[in-house]
């Protein structure tokens, strides 16, 4: 660890392709909607490759400017090529309503939809790693909480687990969760920043981690609940994922 303070119920009803992302929508039964999500696979490769989804997947994808760092990282042979699925929490029929408070606080449905939907749909489009240990998910904010849980309910299916600035207080027993768990076989990017962010929800995770004996990344930096604390993050965290 380091501290540095600084089965298939799916239907796809669309997709076209733009600047090198692929837009799909999938209708999920289990979710009981429609879900759009975006696809960006990284150029001249033929092998299988890792995976990473992002939740809140459009504001990683422009905010963010995730494809933007991938492939940087990537033309510097830093790491090695991977796959992003940007999920989009957003209504595709109504952009102005998002769904990410009742998706990612806790949600064994959300969970359910990745493992029975959307990443069995994932697999069988392009060319992935189907192993575990390579397939990561990532989310900030209630993302980060997102992350969190599904961590804890989804090991068997993601062993790369990305924190950013996790706000937990809607589920306050997930920590009482981590604490009761066996060491869980996931690798975890954890960051917070340290102006108003959520430095104590986040330090109490890490506190909970370094007891437990995880070996993990950890990283503060001096700015708040936004991008300015986010984006500049996104390069450690494919470096720590997927590093050459």
């Amino acid at each position: 660890m380091r501290l540095l303070i600084g089965f298939l119920f799916v239907v796809s009803t669309f997709s076209c392709q733009a600047n090198g992302v692929e837009e799909f929508i999938i209708k999920s039964k289990i979710l009981g909607y429609q879900v759009r999500y975006w696809v960006h696979v990284p150029d001249g490769t033929a092998q299988a490759l890792p995976v990473l989804y992002l939740t809140d997947g459009k504001w990683y994808k422009d905010e963010g400017e995730m494809i933007k760092t991938s492939e940087s990282l990537i033309k510097k042979n830093k790491v090695a090529p991977h796959i992003l699925v940007f999920v989009d929490a957003f209504n595709p029929d109504n952009p102005s309503q998002n769904r990410r408070n009742q998706q990612f606080l806790c949600n064994p449905k959300y969970v359910k939809f990745y493992r029975n939907e959307l990443i069995p749909e994932i697999d069988k489009k392009f060319p992935t790693d189907k192993s575990r240990a390579t397939r990561g998910i990532l989310g900030l904010s209630f993302g980060g909480l997102n992350s969190m849980y599904f961590a804890l309910h989804a090991s068997d299916v993601f062993g790369k687990v990305g924190i950013q600035s996790p706000a937990p207080h809607p589920c306050p027993d997930i920590y009482d969760d981590f604490s009761k768990a066996d060491q869980l076989p996931v690798d975890i990017f954890l960051s917070t920043g340290t102006v108003n962010d959520k430095a104590g929800a986040t330090r109490r995770l890490k506190a909970i981690l370094d007891r437990k004996g995880y070996q993990f990344e950890y990283v503060e930096v001096p700015e708040g609940h936004n991008w300015r604390n986010w984006k500049p993050m996104l390069d450690d965290i494919l470096v720590y994922f997927y590093g050459t």
